[in-house]
């Protein structure tokens, strides 16, 4: 287990099975991504790039792409979460839409060549 999933565990369900789904469709979509850190975050790296991270917050999930151009790539898609430069925010009872989540996390590897 990796640090990624090592701090997913820790994370109370259901909140912890929301940010497992987002990382498991980041390893179908990167499945040579390795575990490391960014900005503080544990996260999946892809050609020693940050790639995506998840944190749970006191009153939410985040999904971290390390890129507000991919994010933007789905910001029509996202009404109805709450959005910053780099961030997109969620809960285990409004997840995102798992083909969001996979164009948003598309565009990331677009970005880094993975």
């Amino acid at each position: 287990m990796g640090t990624v999933d090592e701090t997913i565990a820790e994370v109370p369900s259901p909140s912890r099975e929301a940010l497992r789904h987002v990382i498991d469709i980041a390893r179908r979509l990167a499945p040579g991504a390795e575990d490391g850190m960014s900005y503080g975050m544990p996260a999946l790296k892809v050609a020693g790039k940050p790639y995506v991270a998840v944190v749970a917050a006191a009153k939410h999930l985040s999904l971290f792409p390390f890129s507000s151009a991919a994010i933007d790539t789905v910001r029509t898609d996202l009404t109805g979460y709450s959005l910053s430069r780099g961030t997109v925010r969620f809960s285990a009872e409004h997840p995102l839409p798992d083909d969001v989540v996979e164009r948003l996390l598309r565009a990331r590897l677009a970005e880094i060549g993975g």
